[in-house]
C-alpha cells in the first residue's frame, strides 16, 4: 500500500509513517471508477478537491503503529488503488481496534482479503464524509474493499503515478517506515568442521554431477571438480623453510647485534711490524673516524678498539690532525701511543721566533734528507720561492729567507719537497704581511720599508716572554733609534743580534767582544736596526710591532730568567744589571 503524500513513486504506507495525512501531494488524482460497496451496482461520485488542513499525528494513530503489511502479496503496493481518494482523517481508537483484530484473523487467507466482510465502522469524524454530492453517512459501513482482488489490479492505477518499481519477483522489497528502517545483517557463511573433509565421503549422495545445493556446486569436504581436498606437503615444506629461515636469520642478527653491543672489539696485539703506512688525519677528525681511517689502512683490527684504547687514555683526546708513520696491525692502545706523541706526528712546526737554520734541520730531518740539503736549496732558489718584490734585495742579507718561513705546523706527506714546503712556508708568511698592510704601517712607524717591520717584529720576538713584553720591547726599540737618544747613541744593543751572527743562543757571552764584532747584525756594534730579520716573528710580536706601548721605555733586564723588567732611565737599569749578575754568581756556584 501507499502512501500518497511522500512523493512521486510509491513507498509503503503505515499509520506510524510521520508524512501519513500530508495533504501536500499534487498528483493526478484518481481516474480509476469506485469499487462497489459488498456487491452493490457502482455509483459514480464527483470528488471534490481535498480538504488542505494539516493532520498531525494524533494519540489515536498510536494504535495503528503494530500495522503490518501484507508480505504476501506480490503487489501490495496495489492498495493504492482501492484507497480513498481523499486523505483519511484518521481513525478512532474503536476503528483501529476492529481493524487490527480483522486483519489479523484473515492473514491466512490473505489472498481472498477482499472478499471477506468487515465490521461495520462509524463515521470517520462523527460528522460524515463529504462527497460532493451531499452527505454521505457512513454509520455502517460495508468493507469498501470487497470483491476487489489485489492480486488482478494494474500496478500502475493512477494516470501520472510512477510505475510501481516492486511489483515483480525480481524487485528489491519495498522501504520499511521510517521508525522500523534498519539495515539487516549480512548472512555470514558457516564453516564446515575440518572431521567433514573425507576422502571418498560414503555418506553423501556419492555423486559429482554438481548438482547440489551450494552456490559454487560444492559440498562440503569436496571441491569444485569433484576431487576431496588435500593438505599440500609441499606447501607444509615451504611454510617449514620460511619459518626456519626467519628464526635463522633473526638469531644470526641478534647474535651480530649482541657481540657488537657488548663483546669486546676486534683488535691487534703488539706494536705492529713490517709495512710502515703514513696515515693523514684531517682537520676537525673526532675519534671514530680516525679509527676508521686506521681500519682501512691497515693499522688497526677495527674502529671501535681504537675509540676504547682513546677514551681510556687521559691524553687520548688530544689526538692532533696530521700525518702519522704507522706500522701496520698494531693494537689500538699502541696506536694511540704513538698518535699523542707529538714527536712521533709527522709534520714540522715552526715556532714564533724559530730561525731559518733550524727549520732547515727539521726539514732535512724529517724528509730523512742529508744535512744541509734544504739550506742550500734555500740559498739557490731564494729568488724563486715567492718572496714578496720588497724582500731579498740587500745583499748583505744571511738568508734571503729570514723572517719569511712563517710560524705554524706543516703537515707532511709522501710528495712533500724541500723546495714545496719552502714555498709554502713563504707564501704564509708573505699572505699575513699583506693582511697586516705592513707596507703602509712601516711610513707611520718612521721605517724605511716593509722589511724593517718585520725585522723589528723578529728583535722583538727573541727578547720578549710575553705580548705585554713585545708591546714594552717594540718601545724600548722606536726610542734607541730615535736621534736624541744619547745613552746609547742610537744602538739598540740587543744580545740577540749578536747570537744570530754567532749562530748560538748564550746568556753569558763576553760583552766587549760583542761591542767589537764588526757585523752588519751586531747591534752591539752598528746604530739602529740590523740589515734584516733575525727569526721568524709571530703574530703577537708583529701586532705588538705595529702597536707600541708608547710609555717611554728604555731599558729591560730580566732578573729572574722569567720576567723581564723594563725602566725609563739608564741609573735605574744599571741597578738591575747588578742585581741580575750576582743572580748569576750565585747559580754558578761563585
Amino acid at each position: 500500500m501507499t502512501d500518497y503524500g511522500r512523493g512521486r513513486g510509491p513507498e509503503p504506507w503505515h499509520p506510524e509513517d510521520p508524512l501519513y495525512g500530508d495533504q501536500g501531494w499534487t498528483g493526478h488524482q484518481t481516474q480509476q471508477g469506485p469499487v462497489p460497496y459488498a456487491g452493490a451496482p457502482q455509483q459514480e461520485y464527483q470528488q471534490e478537491p481535498q480538504y488542505q488542513q494539516p493532520y498531525p499525528q494524533q494519540p489515536q494513530y498510536q494504535e495503528y503503529q503494530e500495522y503490518q503489511q501484507y508480505p504476501g502479496y506480490p503487489q501490495q503496493q496495489q492498495y493504492a488503488q482501492q484507497h480513498y481518494p481523499q486523505p483519511q482523517q484518521g481513525y478512532a481508537p474503536q476503528q483501529a481496534q476492529q481493524a487490527q483484530q480483522a486483519q489479523q484473523a484473515q492473514q491466512p487467507q490473505h489472498q481472498q482479503y477482499a472478499q471477506q466482510p468487515q465490521p461495520q465502522q462509524p463515521v470517520y469524524d462523527s460528522q460524515g464524509w463529504d462527497t460532493g454530492q451531499g452527505q454521505y453517512t457512513a454509520a455502517v459501513q460495508t468493507d469498501p474493499y470487497a470483491g476487489a482482488d489485489y492480486a488482478q489490479h494494474p500496478s500502475a492505477g493512477y494516470p501520472g503515478e510512477t510505475p510501481d518499481l516492486y511489483g515483480t519477483d525480481e524487485a528489491f522489497p519495498p522501504p520499511q517506515p521510517p521508525g522500523r528502517r534498519h539495515l539487516e545483517p549480512e548472512a555470514v557463511e558457516e564453516e564446515e568442521p575440518e572431521g567433514d573433509l573425507r576422502v571418498g565421503d560414503a555418506g553423501r549422495d556419492g555423486d559429482d554431477d554438481g548438482d547440489d545445493d551450494e552456490p559454487d556446486g560444492r559440498r562440503g569436504g569436496r571441491t569444485k571438480g569433484g576431487k576431496p581436498k588435500k593438505r599440500s606437503g609441499m606447501a607444509c615444506l615451504i611454510a617449514a623453510v620460511v619459518i626456519l629461515g626467519v628464526v635463522g636469520g633473526g638469531g644470526y642478527y641478534g647474535y651480530s647485534y649482541i657481540k657488537a653491543r657488548f663483546a669486546p672489539a676486534e683488535d691487534f696485539a703488539g706494536e705492529g711490524a713490517g709495512e710502515v703506512v703514513d696515515v693523514e688525519i684531517p682537520k676537525g677528525a673526532g675519534l671514530g673516524q680516525m679509527g676508521r681511517i686506521l681500519k682501512e689502512a691497515g693499522v688497526v683490527a677495527s674502529a671501535q678498539a681504537f675509540v676504547d684504547a682513546a677514551n681510556a687514555n687521559p691524553k687520548g683526546k688530544s689526538i692532533q690532525p696530521g700525518v702519522y708513520p704507522m706500522n701496520k696491525k698494531m693494537s689500538g692502545a699502541a696506536a694511540v701511543a704513538l698518535m699523542i706523541d707529538p714527536t712521533k706526528l709527522n709534520v714540522i712546526t715552526v715556532t714564533e721566533g724559530m730561525r731559518n737554520s733550524k727549520v732547515y734541520e727539521a726539514i732535512d730531518k724529517k724528509l730523512g734528507k742529508p744535512d744541509g740539503t734544504t739550506k742550500e736549496i734555500a740559498q739557490r732558489e731564494a729568488k724563486n720561492l715567492g718572496l714578496p718584490a720588497w724582500a731579498g734585495n740587500n745583499p748583505k742579507l744571511i738568508d734571503p729567507l729570514e723572517g719569511f718561513l712563517f710560524p705554524t705546523r706543516y703537515d707532511l706527506s709522501k710528495d712533500s719537497t724541500p723546495e714545496s714546503l719552502l714555498k709554502q712556508m713563504v707564501k704564509n708568511a708573505s699572505d699575513k704581511y699583506a693582511e697586516l698592510g705592513i707596507e703602509a704601517k712601516a711610513k707611520e712607524l718612521g721605517l724605511e720599508n716593509p722589511l724593517q717591520v718585520v725585522t723589528v717584529a723578529s728583535l722583538v720576538n727573541a727578547e720578549g716572554k710575553n705580548h705585554d713584553d713585545f708591546r714594552k720591547m717594540s718601545e724600548v726599540v722606536y726610542n734607541r733609534m730615535k736621534k736624541t737618544n744619547d745613552v746609547t747613541n742610537q744602538k739598540i744593543e740587543f744580545d740577540s743580534t749578536y747570537n744570530y751572527v754567532k749562530n748560538q743562543s748564550e746568556i753569558n757571552f763576553n760583552l766587549k767582544e760583542a761591542q767589537a764584532f764588526n757585523n752588519p747584525y751586531n747591534t752591539h756594534f752598528i746604530k739602529g736596526l740590523p740589515v734584516g730579520p733575525i727569526g721568524n716573528p709571530g703574530m703577537d710580536a708583529l701586532t705588538a710591532t705595529l702597536n707600541p706601548d708608547h710609555g717611554g721605555w728604555m731599558f729591560f733586564v730580566s732578573v729572574d730568567g722569567n720576567t723581564t723588567t723594563f725602566t725609563k732611565t739608564y741609573d735605574e737599569h744599571l741597578k738591575l744589571v747588578a742585581e741580575f749578575q750576582e743572580r748569576q754568581k750565585q747559580k754558578n756556584g761563585g
